[in-house]
């Protein structure tokens, strides 16, 4: 998660006001993302990247459809799907090999 979350703070770095703002926005999805100032599309992406984390025998095409309302095509969909699937296997492949994270990763969320 902290690795992600360096990764986020890299992206949003020139998007948002200054240093200060961007730790902010980062502390606060890595806390817990349902309560940051998220766009209704990012909102909607985490929402489907839970379930399928979660729930993924859950899944069905109305979640797909969720996507597509907030205008997300077909690749979108699909690239997201393989995002999401591809960490949630790293970080089991990880975890179970005992993998320690890196000492130069900054702790968000605390």
């Amino acid at each position: 998660m902290q690795a992600h979350a360096h990764d986020l703070r890299a992206e949003v770095a020139g998007s948002l006001a200054d240093a200060a703002q961007a730790d902010r926005f980062v502390h606060a999805v890595a806390r817990d993302w349902r309560g940051a100032e998220l766009a209704p599309a990012d909102r909607a992406l985490c929402e489907f990247a839970a379930k399928l984390t979660h729930e993924q025998h859950g899944m069905t095409r109305d979640d797909v459809a969720g996507l597509r309302s907030h205008g997300f095509d077909d690749r979108a969909v699909h690239d997201a799907v393989q995002v999401v699937a591809y960490f949630n296997y790293i970080t089991r492949v990880a975890d179970g090999l005992g993998v320690e994270p890196e000492d130069f990763i900054e702790r968000w969320g605390v």
